[in-house]
Protein backbone atom coordinates (compact mmCIF):
# COMPACT_ATOMS: atom_id res chain seq x y z
CA UNK A 1 0.00 0.00 0.00
CA UNK A 2 1.41 3.38 -1.31
CA UNK A 3 3.20 5.53 1.94
CA UNK A 4 5.20 8.41 0.99
CA UNK A 5 7.12 10.55 4.05
CA UNK A 6 9.32 13.66 3.29
CA UNK A 7 10.30 16.53 5.32
CA UNK A 8 6.81 17.67 7.64
CA UNK A 9 4.54 15.58 5.67
CA UNK A 10 3.61 11.87 4.75
CA UNK A 11 1.45 10.83 2.35
CA UNK A 12 -0.69 7.07 2.37
CA UNK A 13 -3.76 5.30 1.14
CA UNK A 14 -6.75 5.60 3.07
CA UNK A 15 -7.05 2.67 5.08
CA UNK A 16 -10.93 2.30 6.29
CA UNK A 17 -14.30 4.25 6.84
CA UNK A 18 -12.54 7.12 9.52
CA UNK A 19 -10.28 7.86 6.94
CA UNK A 20 -12.86 8.37 3.82
CA UNK A 21 -14.95 10.87 6.31
CA UNK A 22 -11.69 12.79 7.05
CA UNK A 23 -11.09 13.24 3.40
CA UNK A 24 -14.32 13.78 2.72
CA UNK A 25 -14.61 16.65 5.55
CA UNK A 26 -11.52 18.38 3.87
CA UNK A 27 -13.08 18.33 0.48
CA UNK A 28 -16.20 19.72 1.92
CA UNK A 29 -14.33 22.85 3.14
CA UNK A 30 -12.55 23.69 -0.10
CA UNK A 31 -15.14 23.18 -2.24
CA UNK A 32 -18.41 23.80 -0.64
CA UNK A 33 -17.33 25.74 2.29
CA UNK A 34 -17.31 26.12 5.80
CA UNK A 35 -21.19 25.88 6.29
CA UNK A 36 -21.88 23.43 4.11
CA UNK A 37 -24.99 21.64 4.68
CA UNK A 38 -23.96 18.48 3.13
CA UNK A 39 -20.63 16.09 2.96
CA UNK A 40 -19.16 16.33 -0.38
CA UNK A 41 -19.14 12.29 -1.07
CA UNK A 42 -20.46 10.44 -4.06
CA UNK A 43 -20.75 7.14 -5.92
CA UNK A 44 -17.31 7.42 -7.49
CA UNK A 45 -15.93 7.33 -3.83
CA UNK A 46 -16.40 3.35 -3.27
CA UNK A 47 -14.79 3.05 -6.89
CA UNK A 48 -11.48 4.87 -5.89
CA UNK A 49 -8.35 5.20 -4.04
CA UNK A 50 -7.86 7.77 -1.67
CA UNK A 51 -4.88 9.46 -0.74
CA UNK A 52 -4.46 11.63 2.62
CA UNK A 53 -1.26 14.02 3.05
CA UNK A 54 -0.36 14.27 6.94
CA UNK A 55 1.19 16.61 8.48
CA UNK A 56 3.63 14.14 10.63
CA UNK A 57 3.50 15.84 13.67
CA UNK A 58 0.28 16.85 14.22
CA UNK A 59 -1.39 14.07 12.01
CA UNK A 60 -3.01 17.57 10.30
CA UNK A 61 -4.56 16.20 7.35
CA UNK A 62 -3.48 18.94 4.60
CA UNK A 63 -4.33 17.51 1.63
CA UNK A 64 -6.07 14.78 -0.18
CA UNK A 65 -7.24 13.65 -4.11
CA UNK A 66 -8.68 10.24 -5.45
CA UNK A 67 -7.83 7.68 -7.60
CA UNK A 68 -9.19 5.49 -9.76
CA UNK A 69 -7.14 3.39 -12.24
CA UNK A 70 -9.13 2.18 -15.51
CA UNK A 71 -7.34 -0.81 -17.60
CA UNK A 72 -7.53 0.66 -20.85
CA UNK A 73 -9.49 3.90 -22.66
CA UNK A 74 -12.14 1.36 -23.38
CA UNK A 75 -13.32 2.05 -19.69
CA UNK A 76 -13.14 5.94 -19.70
CA UNK A 77 -16.96 6.22 -19.79
CA UNK A 78 -16.74 5.15 -16.41
CA UNK A 79 -15.09 8.16 -14.88
CA UNK A 80 -15.94 10.93 -13.23
CA UNK A 81 -14.76 13.07 -16.34
CA UNK A 82 -17.07 11.23 -18.69
CA UNK A 83 -20.23 13.03 -16.85
CA UNK A 84 -18.68 16.45 -18.26
CA UNK A 85 -16.87 15.87 -21.33
CA UNK A 86 -17.17 13.48 -24.35
CA UNK A 87 -14.34 11.20 -24.08
CA UNK A 88 -14.87 8.83 -27.13
CA UNK A 89 -11.15 9.84 -28.52
CA UNK A 90 -9.82 8.71 -25.76
CA UNK A 91 -11.53 5.14 -25.68
CA UNK A 92 -8.77 3.71 -27.96
CA UNK A 93 -6.05 4.21 -25.35
CA UNK A 94 -4.34 0.99 -25.04
CA UNK A 95 -2.59 1.59 -21.95
CA UNK A 96 -3.17 1.84 -18.50
CA UNK A 97 -4.61 5.04 -17.17
CA UNK A 98 -6.21 6.59 -13.57
CA UNK A 99 -8.11 9.96 -13.29
CA UNK A 100 -7.28 11.88 -10.38
CA UNK A 101 -9.84 13.95 -8.88
CA UNK A 102 -11.37 16.00 -5.95
CA UNK A 103 -7.65 17.03 -5.69
CA UNK A 104 -7.17 20.20 -2.85
CA UNK A 105 -5.35 21.45 -0.26
CA UNK A 106 -6.47 22.58 3.46
CA UNK A 107 -6.66 26.45 2.94
CA UNK A 108 -4.96 27.22 5.99
CA UNK A 109 -1.49 25.16 4.63
CA UNK A 110 0.29 27.34 2.30
CA UNK A 111 3.69 25.53 2.21
CA UNK A 112 4.81 24.41 -1.35
CA UNK A 113 6.34 21.31 -0.20
CA UNK A 114 2.27 19.94 0.41
CA UNK A 115 1.80 19.80 -3.65
CA UNK A 116 5.28 18.48 -4.08
CA UNK A 117 4.49 15.42 -1.78
CA UNK A 118 0.58 14.79 -3.45
CA UNK A 119 2.71 14.74 -6.67
CA UNK A 120 5.55 12.09 -5.36
CA UNK A 121 2.68 10.26 -3.88
CA UNK A 122 1.15 10.16 -7.08
CA UNK A 123 4.41 9.16 -9.16
CA UNK A 124 4.42 6.48 -6.63
CA UNK A 125 1.25 5.06 -7.94
CA UNK A 126 1.87 5.30 -11.60
CA UNK A 127 5.33 3.79 -11.64
CA UNK A 128 3.72 1.01 -9.23
CA UNK A 129 0.60 0.62 -11.37
CA UNK A 130 2.40 0.68 -14.97
CA UNK A 131 0.02 3.63 -15.84
CA UNK A 132 0.08 5.42 -19.39
CA UNK A 133 -2.00 8.18 -18.90
CA UNK A 134 -3.28 9.99 -16.12
CA UNK A 135 -6.39 12.60 -16.35
CA UNK A 136 -8.70 14.74 -14.73
CA UNK A 137 -10.57 18.04 -14.08
CA UNK A 138 -8.56 20.59 -12.82
CA UNK A 139 -10.51 23.15 -11.64
CA UNK A 140 -10.62 27.20 -11.36
CA UNK A 141 -12.43 28.65 -8.67
CA UNK A 142 -15.72 30.28 -9.12
CA UNK A 143 -17.48 30.26 -12.27
CA UNK A 144 -17.02 33.86 -13.63
CA UNK A 145 -14.86 33.28 -17.19
CA UNK A 146 -13.56 36.72 -17.38
CA UNK A 147 -11.87 36.09 -14.07
CA UNK A 148 -9.13 34.03 -15.78
CA UNK A 149 -9.58 35.10 -19.43
CA UNK A 150 -5.26 35.28 -19.85
CA UNK A 151 -5.33 32.12 -18.38
CA UNK A 152 -7.48 30.33 -21.00
CA UNK A 153 -5.71 32.58 -23.78
CA UNK A 154 -2.36 30.67 -22.67
CA UNK A 155 -4.58 27.17 -22.52
CA UNK A 156 -5.54 28.14 -26.17
CA UNK A 157 -1.80 29.19 -27.55
CA UNK A 158 0.13 26.68 -26.08
CA UNK A 159 -1.49 23.70 -24.26
CA UNK A 160 -4.60 21.95 -26.10
CA UNK A 161 -4.99 18.46 -26.40
CA UNK A 162 -3.90 16.52 -29.23
CA UNK A 163 -6.87 16.39 -32.08
CA UNK A 164 -6.42 12.22 -31.40
CA UNK A 165 -7.46 12.91 -27.87
CA UNK A 166 -9.48 16.32 -28.52
CA UNK A 167 -12.53 16.31 -25.35
CA UNK A 168 -15.92 17.24 -27.43
CA UNK A 169 -18.65 18.98 -25.64
CA UNK A 170 -20.99 17.21 -23.41
CA UNK A 171 -21.99 19.43 -20.81
CA UNK A 172 -25.25 22.09 -20.80
CA UNK A 173 -23.18 24.98 -20.41
CA UNK A 174 -19.38 25.74 -21.59
CA UNK A 175 -16.92 28.68 -21.98
CA UNK A 176 -15.48 27.87 -25.38
CA UNK A 177 -12.13 29.54 -24.73
CA UNK A 178 -10.21 27.91 -27.87
CA UNK A 179 -13.13 29.66 -30.00
CA UNK A 180 -13.89 32.43 -28.44
CA UNK A 181 -10.19 33.79 -27.55
CA UNK A 182 -8.57 33.24 -30.71
CA UNK A 183 -7.43 36.17 -31.10
CA UNK A 184 -6.45 37.25 -28.04
CA UNK A 185 -2.57 37.05 -26.60
CA UNK A 186 -2.14 36.29 -23.35
CA UNK A 187 -0.49 38.46 -20.60
CA UNK A 188 1.69 34.96 -19.38
CA UNK A 189 2.25 36.41 -16.29
CA UNK A 190 -1.54 37.42 -15.23
CA UNK A 191 -2.88 33.71 -16.79
CA UNK A 192 -0.11 31.90 -14.39
CA UNK A 193 -1.00 33.75 -11.60
CA UNK A 194 -4.26 33.06 -12.54
CA UNK A 195 -3.99 29.78 -13.00
CA UNK A 196 -4.79 26.45 -10.26
CA UNK A 197 -1.44 25.19 -8.70
CA UNK A 198 -2.23 21.74 -10.08
CA UNK A 199 -2.89 22.25 -13.45
CA UNK A 200 0.00 24.36 -13.37
CA UNK A 201 2.07 21.14 -12.49
CA UNK A 202 -0.04 19.31 -15.24
CA UNK A 203 1.24 21.67 -17.58
CA UNK A 204 4.83 21.92 -16.64
CA UNK A 205 5.10 18.18 -17.51
CA UNK A 206 3.78 18.35 -20.86
CA UNK A 207 0.21 18.33 -19.66
CA UNK A 208 -2.96 19.27 -22.34
CA UNK A 209 -6.22 20.38 -21.68
CA UNK A 210 -9.46 19.97 -23.44
CA UNK A 211 -10.55 23.48 -25.63
CA UNK A 212 -13.47 24.48 -23.34
CA UNK A 213 -14.37 24.68 -19.54
CA UNK A 214 -17.17 23.21 -17.68
CA UNK A 215 -19.29 25.80 -15.66
CA UNK A 216 -19.84 23.71 -12.66
CA UNK A 217 -22.45 25.69 -10.58
CA UNK A 218 -22.57 22.71 -7.54
CA UNK A 219 -19.17 22.96 -6.76
CA UNK A 220 -18.65 26.48 -7.58
CA UNK A 221 -15.69 25.86 -10.04
CA UNK A 222 -14.72 26.30 -13.96
CA UNK A 223 -12.93 22.78 -15.17
CA UNK A 224 -10.98 21.70 -17.83
CA UNK A 225 -10.57 18.25 -18.84
CA UNK A 226 -6.55 17.79 -18.28
CA UNK A 227 -4.75 15.01 -19.34
CA UNK A 228 -0.62 13.82 -19.25
CA UNK A 229 0.38 11.03 -21.22
CA UNK A 230 3.40 9.49 -18.83
CA UNK A 231 5.79 8.59 -21.59
CA UNK A 232 5.98 12.64 -23.03
CA UNK A 233 7.48 14.09 -19.46
CA UNK A 234 10.35 15.15 -20.24
CA UNK A 235 13.38 13.57 -18.52
CA UNK A 236 14.65 15.86 -16.22
CA UNK A 237 11.00 16.36 -14.91
CA UNK A 238 11.06 12.90 -14.30
CA UNK A 239 13.72 12.62 -12.32
CA UNK A 240 12.90 15.46 -10.06
CA UNK A 241 9.31 13.65 -9.29
CA UNK A 242 11.16 10.40 -8.74
CA UNK A 243 13.60 11.93 -6.64
CA UNK A 244 10.60 12.88 -4.53
CA UNK A 245 8.57 9.72 -4.79
CA UNK A 246 12.19 7.62 -3.92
Amino acid sequence: MLSLRKGRYAARMAGGAADLRAAQALRTLCFRGADARAQDADAFDAECHHVLVEESRSGALVCTFRLMPLGTGAEIGRSYSAQYYELSALESFAGPMVEMGRFCIHPDWKDPDILRVAWGAMTRFVDDEGVELLFGCSSFKGTEAESYMDAFALLKERHLAPKRFLPRVKAPNVFRFAQKLRRREPDAKRALTGMPPLLRSYLLMGGWVSDHAVVDRDLNTLHVFTGLEIGAIPPARKRLLRATAG
